[in-house]
């Protein structure tokens, strides 16, 4: 399992003695053998290390009553660091998972755990079963040292860093010292048992926090075996989950969120997080995070490190947003193209071309007044300034969250994680799905593995599903294409027809209310498809049998991301990229297979129906998470709980309570991660188009860290511990977006919005000094001859005899010799927008990488402290060892220690000079 190889490292389980009356039932063999037992070896579960256990002597059960709202065993004094739950159903299948469950406990008690048993009649509906596991002093210090946890050697004596002049002004955010910074500060070093007296072990049962030890707990559980089926070993807590045999596995919360326990040992953590953390109310607070990774693992602690350094530095971005949308708000009536579509007599006297066929009218330009209006506030100078900020934004994010995570890694003591402690060792599914084994060439043990031909099968029919359902979506998004292309005349015919719709004719014109329904129509549909697809992939996820944890995790995440990506965003790349990009000119348009007719964008550009289905599938989709990340847990949790809330505490036990919370389960941060990189790309690659994105985003965020805080801490079980040293493969994935935003901006600038043509206008084809943009509106269209349209595009009516209609593009007038070919200005203009983006892109990329390269990973005095760290702790060990050495130099075998004595010297000498 990629630890074997440790072996000289990791010191073999100490036996206990069972000291036992004649006739005492006992629950397994006096001493266990790895050969003589049914414990799997190395490649199948709990190693030869780690099942050389004893069963240990039970202490005596303290029968006088207490209240079941505890953590520890009947006696007081055991913690229940894990807990298990069944339900004793008599079907067919009742024999079988009976079995199941006595190998399974007894193999459990052969590795060290002590077990309590709570009947069913003791359980709030006299249905389930609750086993409570506790892991011994033993246990805990052996499989310390298999996980090679960290633990105290001496309290940190390197100042604290200076304190920051803000101070003053930041305290009313400030937490209470005790809450931000739970324990001392201590230099650490990874445990071993030949060294306990080098340790700061003041009490063997808080030594290890309820996190380590329920993160020790687990890893032991699933590696258990429970028996062998159909000639294959079995084993593992997520197989007998999967197959009923336990419907519930899960460590204990330390308390109810809403009181402090009144066990006087209990540290009522989850209470002190719930006043401090959980509370919407505390949103203007710092996050405990110190407090967070001590309760839940430093997993979920690097993710609400991550969430609260991204929401802090949206603060930013949002300033800079809304100052560009209070630009276009307080310059919309300095705008000259809307103040010339608005005038009757520009506006009003420009006879535009229909917009359908057969069935549109022609109509006058200045009906589209009010909309021309609004994309002035998302279509100024300030987009083009703002999308180079944002690209510069990326950039600092990206740069000072390394700083960031640098510092946690070095507070957190993950400097020298190991990815294979954690994450590179092989996953149980793995090892029982893999039948044939092979030997591995750095540890030469035989390890099961997956041929070639099976992995190659596996990988094509995955990337079959996943290009199918990337095809669906593309269907999808054709689909609704077409509802714009066939529901526009009817929206067109609607509003000139209905008096009702008179008022607001100006407002809701025929393209933004199809661009609306359009955009609602795909939400809905993203929303579908996104539902199938999280279960469809993590079905072939485990089909594939990745080989370790961080294989399954990478896979399945860019599965999901890959989906996600193209699910929300394809419809705001088709509005930015291509829609009104082919649509032809009056006479010759082009249709989409052959029957319906291309959309155009509006006269005042397709920029403000960009920012619509941004606004409608962002905001949609942040208020739907919220509603499914609050409201359903609570719902679910307020009727399983409708009829225990009414017993006493006495009555309703701490893990009857936790058994009905809902589960956080191993996806619950991945799901947390993809919501948010999702936001990020709103953000980042289509920010151009809306300024207020960030402050939506921003917004969201800060209820986002509420939202899940809470649900954590009061609506889920707790959660396994684990440990992660970063985001992982989100980092890579976040880079990718922020190189790609650059890259779309620069485009949305350049071919979705007016600013190209405009400035393009005002430098080279105006003809007023005084005013330069008057006579732009007229300049951007182009004239038709009506008697030109063929009879497929010719409207049924023409009441008013109108000679010429106008359309949106540069081309020859019909009396011109290039009759409605492209005019110079529009190459003009073409060569303006390559040459911009171009221009923008090189600009932005060359700071990006500039700012990247001034700003180092790693802030100078983490890297100081990281080596003084180093320095003292191998000191210690040095000193610890020498002795050591001496002691064994009094005692005997005096030439053999003398020369490992002088080595040992020679060692700290070299560390010093070093």
């Amino acid at each position: 399992m990629g630890l074997q190889h440790r072996k000289d490292d990791i010191a073999v389980l100490t036996k206990f003695k069972l000291s036992r009356s004649e006739g005492e039932e006992c629950n397994g063999p006096e001493t266990i053998s790895t050969a003589g037992s049914e414990i799997p070896s190395s490649s199948e579960g709990l190693s030869s290390t780690e099942t050389t256990l004893l069963i240990p002597e039970h202490q005596g059960i303290d029968k006088r009553h207490q209240s079941k709202d505890s953590i520890f065993f009947r006696d007081g004094v055991r913690r229940i660091d894990f807990v298990l739950s069944y339900v004793d159903d008599l079907n067919k299948e009742w024999e079988k998972k009976l079995e199941r469950r006595k190998e399974f406990e007894s193999n459990l008690q052969k590795a060290g755990l002590e077990l309590e048993t709570e009947d069913k009649k003791e359980s709030e509906d006299g249905k389930i079963f609750f086993v409570k596991i506790h892991a011994p002093w033993e246990v805990l210090i052996t499989y310390a040292e298999v996980l090679n946890i960290k633990v105290p050697i001496r309290e940190n004596d390197i100042p604290s860093t200076v304190e920051n002049p803000l101070d003053c002004v930041l305290f009313p955010l400030r937490l209470p010292e005790k809450v931000m910074h739970p324990e001392p500060d201590y230099f650490t070093a990874p445990f071993s048992k030949d060294k306990q007296e080098l340790y700061l072990i003041n009490d063997e049962s808080t030594f290890f926090s309820p996190s380590m030890r329920n993160r020790i707990v687990n890893y032991i559980l699933t590696r258990c075996p429970y028996g062998t089926e159909e000639g294959k070993k079995k084993f593992g807590i997520k197989r007998l989950l999967n197959n009923g045999t336990y419907t519930a596995a899960y460590p204990l919360h330390d308390c109810q969120y809403w009181k402090k326990a009144s066990d006087p040992n209990c540290d009522s953590e989850r209470y002190t997080l719930y006043m401090e953390w959980a509370r919407f109310l505390r949103f203007y607070k710092e996050q405990p995070l110190d407090l967070i990774r001590k309760y839940y693992g430093e997993k979920i602690g690097i993710y609400f490190a991550w969430l609260g350094f991204y929401t802090e530095m949206l603060f930013l971005a949002a300033v800079v947003g809304l100052i560009c949308f209070l630009y276009g708000l307080f310059t919309m009536d300095e705008n000259m193209s809307s103040k010339e579509i608005c005038d009757p007599s520009i506006g009003g006297e420009i006879i535009m071309c229909p917009l359908c066929d057969r069935d549109c009218e022609y109509w006058r330009l200045n009906t589209t007044c009010e909309s021309s209006q609004y994309s002035h506030l998302f279509d100024n100078v300030a987009t083009l300034f703002f999308a180079i900020f944002m690209g510069i934004w990326v950039t600092l994010f990206l740069e000072f969250w390394k700083r960031r995570q640098a510092r946690l890694k070095y507070e957190w003591d993950l400097v020298d994680f190991e990815e294979e402690q954690q994450q590179l060792q092989l996953r149980p599914e793995y090892e029982a799905k893999c039948t044939q084994k092979k030997r591995n060439p750095v540890t030469q043990e035989m390890e099961p593995y997956l041929p070639l031909t099976s992995q190659a099968v596996r990988f094509c029919v995955s990337g079959a599903t996943v290009l199918f359902w990337v095809s669906l979506i593309i269907a999808s998004m054709i689909a609704v294409i077409v509802y714009r292309l066939a529901v526009y005349a009817a929206f067109a015919s609607l509003m000139e027809n209905t008096q009702t719709l008179q008022p607001i004719s100006g407002l809701l014109t025929p393209q933004l209310a199809t661009s609306v329904t359009a955009s609602c129509l795909n939400f809905v549909i993203i929303m579908i498809l996104n539902f199938f697809y999280e279960r469809i992939a993590i079905w072939i996820t485990d089909m594939e049998i990745p080989r370790t944890h961080m294989e399954y995790e990478n896979r399945l995440t860019m599965k999901m991301f890959l989906f996600q990506f193209v699910n929300y965003y394809s419809s705001c790349f088709y509005v930015a990229f291509f829609k009104g990009k082919f649509v032809g000119y009056p006479g010759a348009y082009t249709y989409m297979f052959n029957r319906w007719r291309n959309e155009e964008c509006d006269p005042a550009g397709c920029l403000i129906e960009l920012t619509t289905q941004l606004t409608i599938v962002m905001a949609g989709k942040q208020i739907w998470g919220n509603i499914q990340e609050a409201i359903v847990p609570w719902i679910c949790n307020w009727w399983g709980r409708r009829k225990a809330r009414n017993n006493p505490e006495n009555l309703y036990s701490r893990w009857e309570q936790d058994h009905d919370l809902q589960i956080f389960g191993a996806l619950g941060l991945f799901y947390e991660y993809l919501e948010m990189v999702i936001q990020f790309g709103f953000i980042t690659l289509f920010v151009a188009s809306f300024p207020l994105a960030p402050l939506l985003a921003l917004m969201n965020n800060i209820l986002e860290i509420r939202v899940d805080s809470w649900k954590l801490t009061t609506q889920y079980r707790r959660p396994v511990a684990a440990k992660a040293h970063s985001i992982g493969v989100w980092q890579e994935i976040l880079n990718g977006m922020a190189i790609l935003s650059v890259v779309t901006n620069a485009f949305i600038v350049a071919f979705t919005s007016d600013m190209i043509p405009r400035l393009v206008y005002y430098y080279a084809y105006s003809e007023n000094e005084d005013s330069p943009m008057s006579g732009y509106i007229n300049n951007s269209l182009s004239v038709f001859q009506i008697s030109d349209f063929p009879e497929r595009n010719e409207p049924k009516e023409n009441p008013e005899n109108f000679v010429i209609c106008r359309y949106r593009d540069y081309r020859y007038p019909p009396d011109h010799e290039k009759k409605y070919l492209h005019t110079m200005q529009f190459w003009h203009i073409l060569a303006a927008k390559l040459a911009f983006i171009i221009i923008m892109e090189h600009v932005v990329f060359i700071v990006k990488f500039f700012v990247a390269w001034m700003i180092p990973d790693v802030p100078a005095d983490v890297k100081a402290k990281i080596k003084r760290e180093k320095y003292l702790t191998q000191k210690i060990l040095h000193e610890y060892e020498l002795e050591k050495l001496k002691e064994r130099l009094c005692q005997g075998d005096k030439g053999a220690t003398e020369k490992e004595f002088i080595a040992t010297e020679g060692r700290m000498e070299l560390s010093r000079a070093m």
